[in-house]
């Protein structure tokens, strides 16, 4: 998963093919094949090696924890919106090619899939709590969310906008609050 990991962000995603990632490990592509039968299952495995790296679990611990639904949503935002620095190099090399590169586009669709899983949990908690905004729908509110801590926004609004992180979060948060929270 290492040379995996490493080729991906030093080549933006390209040209990382499973004989290069072999040949990065050490290994026979035949190897890394009885490892993962298919690039994408090894570049999905290489999303979840690099959350382990970076603990992304325990920066979720005080959203899983939350009491309200509105802590919840709080440190949800701060929780991804802060990880996604950690995480920008790899997932902006598989953004990069996955128009052109199914495998990739797996893998990214699996880990955005991942992550929308917790804003429904935010979400949830906040319906639970009858502080979902009645204009939104639960769904509604999960896409508006989701939308709202994309990478890409990240990347627009610290990157191209020249934002703070600590801005990027408290405005993000401020945001969240303003169109999901009821009242």
């Amino acid at each position: 998963m290492k040379s995996s990991l490493e080729l991906l962000e030093v080549g933006g995603g390209k040209g990382v093919r499973m004989s290069d990632i072999a040949k990065a490990a050490g290994i026979s592509r035949q190897a890394l094949y009885l490892h993962f039968k298919t690039r994408a299952e090894l570049l999905i495995a290489t999303t979840h090696y690099l959350d382990d790296l970076k603990g992304s679990d325990d920066r979720l611990v005080a959203s899983r924890t939350a009491k309200t639904g509105v802590e919840r949503l709080d440190a949800f935002v701060a929780g991804w919106g802060g990880y996604i620095p950690e995480i920008y190099g790899s997932a902006k090399a598989l953004m990069a090619v996955s128009d052109t590169d199914e495998a990739a586009a797996e893998a990214w669709a699996t880990r955005m899939q991942d992550m929308r899983e917790g804003c429904e949990a935010a979400i949830t908690a906040l319906k639970r709590d009858q502080m979902l905004n009645p204009d939104h729908a639960p769904r509604e509110a999960t896409d508006i969310l989701w939308t709202m801590l994309s990478v890409r926004n990240w990347e627009h609004l610290t990157i191209d906008c020249g934002w703070s992180q600590k801005k990027y979060i408290k405005v993000i948060k401020s945001m969240a609050r303003d169109l999901l929270v009821a009242g």
